[in-house]
């Protein structure tokens, strides 16, 4: 059987498609950057394509060729620069939905959430939600998963940031620490899907994915923590009110491409908690919190993934505001900052050297605040910087002894941008 996975490079889609893969299904993946994808699963078809893009029914006529499921697994928590919920989540599945029958296409399976409750008029959920009914009202067999919170080995979104809270030191900062929070593991949901394309489930099913367990948000950040093998912390509570601003400079971040976590969508959706309101469906497994984590053991890679992800933000911002100074400073008295290249070119060679230097730290410092740059700004201020080091020692070697230490305050520079590359892929 020919299988389209929409989203198939994501923290979801990838387990289904291991699953469907181990259940000899033929697996063909869409996504908009399948490169390395393609490396990690070779034996998935990929086809690179973005939903953003596929919001009529013309779109889709050479993707469904030869598919017979649809398993939509594409999606995103709040519009910004890299994202556009209208546009992938309503109306490239309606356009998909139109053009499926013609294609042939027997079954669409789409991972939905539960979409009413805190936020239900947010983006995120109205466009989903606006997805199912039409996908329900248009004729053709479907199956729709609500999965609560999916665990699993990898992590991403909520998942990336719960091992993030649970790796802080002698204490667990919360908001909304008292929060319900229902959890269901990434293999379970694949096997879900593998029962609704094998018929176990009835099409016209829309079914909540969730362990009968309830946990608090507190409690499930600890029972990570003892995953990562850190002892106990107490928790801070705090107040909704003053996590606001790390939820606004969340949301400005979204704006410049950044999927942050803690944008305002998710604790809008937090402050009631992520929990179903219907009885799990009987012959599905529902693996517990502790059962997901136990049959994934934690190894350093996850202490390290689960301290960085939370100062990813600071050393990009860290680095942004280094480049920024450093360009915009020596502006307030150029004539001063240009005294370096007198000894060598003329006073305008030297006013025009000092101005286009000072550009380009600007540039280079604007430039990786934004996600689709920051990577090609990353490999800029390496280069930039082993110029700056390797011009400043050949014309002025006396600096590597300057007190203030212009030169050496370089190195910190260059190794901070070696990490913020390390920890730049979000997949």
């Amino acid at each position: 059987m020919n299988i389209l996975i929409l989203g198939a490079t994501g923290f979801i889609g990838s387990a289904i498609a291991a699953r469907l893969l181990a259940d000899g299904c033929t697996v063909t993946g869409l996504a908009r950057n399948p490169d390395r994808a393609r490396v990690r699963q070779p034996a998935v078809r990929w086809i690179r394509a973005d939903l953003e893009k596929m919001t009529n029914v013309a779109d889709w006529a050479t993707v469904l060729e030869g598919q017979h499921v649809v398993v939509n697994s594409a999606g995103a928590l709040q519009d910004g620069l890299s994202d556009n919920l209208a546009a992938t989540q309503q109306r490239a599945m309606m356009a998909l939905q139109q053009a499926a029958e013609p294609a042939g296409v027997t079954l669409i399976v789409q991972i939905s959430a539960r979409t009413d409750g805190a936020g239900s008029d947010l983006p995120f959920l109205a466009t989903k939600r606006a997805a199912d009914i039409a996908l329900a009202a248009s004729g053709l067999p479907y199956v729709i998963l609500r999965p609560s919170l999916v665990l699993g080995r990898n992590a991403h979104g909520g998942t990336a940031l719960l091992r993030a809270l649970a790796s802080f030191p002698f204490a667990l900062p919360l908001i909304h620490a008292d929060s319900p929070v229902e959890t269901v593991a990434a293999e379970d949901v694949a096997s879900a899907v593998s029962a609704a394309i094998s018929g176990t489930l009835p099409p016209g099913s829309d079914i909540e994915l969730a362990a009968t367990e309830r946990h608090t948000l507190t409690s499930l950040v600890k029972l990570h923590r003892a995953w990562l093998g850190l002892p106990d912390a107490p928790v801070i509570s705090i107040p909704p009110a003053l996590a606001r601003p790390v939820s606004w400079l969340a949301d400005l971040a979204g704006h410049l491409g950044w999927r942050s976590p803690l944008r305002s969508t998710a604790m809008t959706v937090m402050s009631e908690g992520v929990r179903m309101d219907r009885p799990a469906r009987q012959g599905l497994p529902t693996l517990s919190a502790a059962e997901t984590l136990a049959d994934n053991p934690s190894g350093v890679q996850d202490l390290w993934f689960a301290r960085l992800y939370l100062l990813k933000a600071p050393i990009i911002a860290g680095l942004s505001l280094f480049w920024l100074l450093s360009g915009f400073i020596p502006l307030l008295a150029p004539e001063q900052a240009s005294a370096h290249f007198l000894p060598f070119v003329p006073v305008g060679a030297a006013m025009a050297m000092t101005i286009i230097t000072c550009l380009i730290d600007i540039a280079l410092g604007a430039a990786v605040l934004v996600r689709p740059f920051a990577r090609r700004a990353l490999a800029g201020m390496l280069i930039v910087s082993l110029a700056y080091l390797a011009g400043g020692t050949v014309l002025e070697p006396e600096l590597w002894l300057d007190p203030l230490g212009p030169l050496v305050k370089v190195l910190p520079s260059l190794l901070l941008t070696l990490a913020a590359l390390a920890i730049l892929d979000e997949r």
